[in-house]
């Protein structure tokens, strides 16, 4: 009984995302980066500010202010 609540659990999940990846394919790419924005913002949001996390902002800042060029994401290559 506990697996079958658990497959029937998975496939919900599994086809709320399906739906979402095909209403997502219909957004313009003006769209999509606004969606991506707003995905990243939870994301940050829900990180939690460790001794680790601090120290890469305090590198981050002492580059930036040496003159050296921020890391910029690239896309993966397809």
């Amino acid at each position: 009984m506990l697996e079958e609540e658990h497959n029937s659990f998975h496939r919900a999940v599994v086809s709320k995302v399906e739906h979402v990846e095909s209403e997502l394919r219909k957004l313009s790419q003006t769209e999509l980066r606004q969606i991506r924005e707003w995905l990243d913002d939870i994301i940050e949001d829900e990180m939690q500010f460790t001794p680790e996390f601090e120290h890469a902002i305090q590198r981050a800042e002492h580059d930036m202010a040496d003159g050296k060029s921020a890391r910029v994401r690239e896309p993966d290559a397809l």
